[in-house]
C-alpha cells in the first residue's frame, strides 16, 4: 500500500502544529512542506515537523492527497491562483487556516475545474509564540475548528478532511463562510481593533503626560496584550472582513454614546447596572474552553523580597519539567511581598505549577 501525501504550505506555528497532529495520527503519511522563509523550512525538516521539504509549490502538490494553505489570508488568495495552474490530484482536498472565509471560499470556486475539493478551515486556537519551533501537535486540543464547506461540497469530503485532522483533537463545527466571518468579527477581529485603539490613545496622550507609559506598564499592558499581534495579519483580516467590522464599529459608537450619556447625567444606578450586567455575562463565559483569542494561562505568585527567589521558583518548576512561556515581576518593593506573573502553555501546566509551588510553601492564585 503506497503512502498518502500531505503538502503544507506555510510552516509557522499553525501549519507546523497541524503537520505534527497529522503525522501523529497518520504515521504512514508523508508530510511535505514549503515556506518562503528558507530558515523556517529547514527548521521544520530538522525538527521532524515535515518529512520532506520542497523547493516549489508546483513540486509539492504532485500527487498530494491533502493540501493545507497555512498562510495569511491575502497570501492564501494568491496561492489559490497558483494552484489553478498546477497539476493536482483530482481527488485532492484543499483547505486553509485563515481567520476570514467569505473571500477565500469565493476565490476557491476557480479550483472546481481541477476536480478537487476546497473546504475552508479556521482552527480557533493559537499561541503568543510564533514560528515552527513553537509548533505543538496538541495546540488545537479542545479548540473549535471551523469548517466552511460550500453548499455543494460532497459530504464524504468533509468527513475525509475531519479524519485527516482528527489528530488535532479539536471540536469541528460547520458554518457558512458569511456566518463565520460575522462571528469571528464579533469575538476576535473587533476586540483586536479596540485593543489597538486603546494603545493609540495612550501613545497620543503620553506626548503631554510622559509618566503615562510607566503607569500603563501594569494592568493596561495586560488588557491590551492582543494589540501585539502581527500587523500584517491584522491588516489583511480587516480588509477581508470589512463589511462586518464596519457594522460593528457603528454599533460600538452607539454603545459608547450610551456610556457617555450615563456619565454626563451621573446616573449612578444605571452606571452600576451597566457594569453589573457586563460582569454577570463575562463571569458566565466558559473558562475551560478555548476561544477565538488565544488564552493566557497565568499564575500569580507572592514572593518575598529576597535575592534568588525568582531562580528558586523557576528551578522548582524546571525540576518538574513544567515549561514557562513568560515571566514578569508585577510588584516588588522593599519589605513587602512581590508578585510574579508566570504564563504557561495550557491550563494543565498552570494548575500543576500551582500545586507544585504550594508544596514549596509559595502562595499563588489564578487570575480570572
Amino acid at each position: 500500500m503506497s503512502s498518502r501525501k500531505v503538502f503544507v504550505i506555510g510552516l509557522g506555528l499553525i501549519g507546523g502544529s497541524i503537520a505534527l497532529a497529522i503525522k501523529k495520527e497518520h504515521p504512514n503519511t508523508l508530510v511535505h512542506g514549503f515556506d518562503i522563509k528558507d530558515d523556517q523550512l529547514k527548521m521544520a525538516k530538522s525538527l521532524g515537523v515535515i518529512d520532506e521539504l520542497v523547493d516549489s509549490i508546483q513540486e509539492g502538490v504532485v500527487n498530494a492527497d491533502l493540501i493545507i494553505l497555512a498562510t495569511p489570508v491575502t497570501k492564501t488568495e494568491e496561492l489559490i491562483e497558483v494552484l489553478v495552474g498546477c497539476e493536482l490530484k483530482p481527488s485532492a482536498i484543499i483547505t486553509d487556516v485563515g481567520s476570514t472565509k467569505e473571500k477565500i471560499v469565493k476565490k476557491a470556486i476557480s479550483l472546481e475545474a481541477k476536480k478537487v475539493t476546497f473546504i475552508g478551515g479556521h482552527p480557533m486556537a493559537g499561541s503568543h509564540k510564533t514560528g515552527v519551533d513553537a509548533a505543538k501537535a496538541h495546540l488545537f486540543e479542545n479548540a473549535f475548528y471551523i469548517l466552511t464547506p460550500s453548499a455543494n461540497t460532497n459530504m464524504n469530503k468533509i468527513i475525509q478532511l475531519q479524519n485527516w485532522l482528527k489528530g488535532t483533537k479539536a471540536k469541528f463545527i460547520e458554518l457558512s463562510p458569511k456566518q463565520h466571518d460575522e462571528l469571528a468579527g464579533i469575538i476576535s477581529h473587533f476586540p483586536h481593533i479596540i485593543a489597538a485603539s486603546l494603545v493609540h490613545q495612550v501613545a497620543k496622550i503620553e506626548k503631554e503626560e510622559p509618566l503615562l507609559s510607566n503607569l500603563a506598564a501594569g494592568g493596561f499592558r495586560d488588557i491590551t496584550r492582543i494589540a501585539s499581534a502581527s500587523p500584517i495579519m491584522w491588516r489583511d483580516i480587516l480588509i477581508h472582513n470589512k463589511e462586518t467590522l464596519l457594522k460593528l464599529l457603528t454599533r460600538w459608537q452607539e454603545e459608547m454614546e450610551l456610556v457617555k450619556q450615563l456619565i454626563d447625567k451621573a446616573e449612578d444606578q444605571e452606571i452600576y447596572d451597566y457594569f453589573q450586567t457586563a460582569k454577570i455575562f463575562r463571569d458566565g463565559l466558559p473558562t475551560k474552553q478555548k476561544g477565538a483569542i488565544p488564552s493566557f494561562y497565568d499564575l500569580y505568585v507572592d514572593v518575598p523580597d529576597h535575592p534568588g527567589v525568582i531562580s528558586d521558583v523557576t528551578g522548582i518548576l524546571a525540576r518538574e519539567e513544567i515549561s514557562i512561556t513568560n515571566i514578569r515581576i508585577l510588584e516588588t518593593r522593599e519589605d513587602i511581598m512581590g508578585v510574579l506573573r508566570l504564563s504557561f502553555r495550557s491550563d494543565q501546566d498552570r494548575d500543576r505549577a500551582l500545586a507544585c509551588l504550594k508544596d514549596h510553601l509559595y502562595e499563588g492564585y489564578i487570575g480570572s
